[in-house]
């Protein structure tokens, strides 16, 4: 009888384990998943930060006069 007790018990805690297991591996991709989401948003964010910067720049750039030619020495 001790033998079939400990065997039961032991296949609980089995069990168990594997419960808990699967809800920590679901807990972690969750956690994983968040970060990758929030990774492409800042990636979206900054993306779109550098496109208005370039933007900006290549706006005053063409707003700018030209430089004055560089005299060459005799």
């Amino acid at each position: 009888m001790s033998d079939e007790t400990d065997a039961r018990t032991r296949s609980e805690e089995r069990a168990e384990r594997a419960e808990r297991m699967a809800k920590e591996g679901a807990q972690a991709m969750a956690e994983h998943l968040a970060s990758v989401k929030a990774v492409d948003e800042r990636t979206v964010k900054l993306r779109a930060l550098r496109l208005a910067k370039e933007a900006a720049d290549a706006e005053a750039k063409a707003a700018a006069p030209p430089p004055a030619p560089k005299r060459k020495r005799s």
